[in-house]
């Protein structure tokens, strides 16, 4: 883990493309994070967590529609709850998807947190 100020990069993933980044903004109690994917059409993730729920999710790539009613779905939804719904959720024979991969950081995040 590497501090740069008040961003800091931390990847516990066994792949080296795993990427996650924390920006914390102290006033609000808002946390946001960006996460790279790897496996998936979708390069990344923005996720807004504020007081344990989470926010808002935006994923820069991937199918558009179904990208948008998931950030939708999770919306208001803590991660914890999220993880369990979609972490192993494939798309073909990729091994992993784009929900897969928002569960995964949301994992991540919660280490983080730990």
């Amino acid at each position: 883990m590497r501090d740069k100020g008040r961003e800091m990069w931390h990847d516990t993933s066994p792949f080296p493309t795993y990427l996650l980044t924390l920006r914390f903004n102290y006033n609000n109690n808002i946390m946001k994070y960006h996460y790279n994917t790897c496996g998936t059409c979708a390069r990344a993730i923005d996720i807004e967590i504020n007081d344990g729920v989470i926010t808002s999710v935006a994923f820069t790539g991937g199918c558009n529609g179904n990208t948008k009613g998931l950030s939708a779905m999770v919306a208001g939804l803590k991660p914890e709850f999220v993880i369990g719904r979609l972490k192993g959720i494939q798309c073909g024979a990729k091994g992993t998807s784009c929900p897969d991969q928002l569960a995964r950081a949301l994992e991540e995040i919660e280490a983080e947190k730990a």
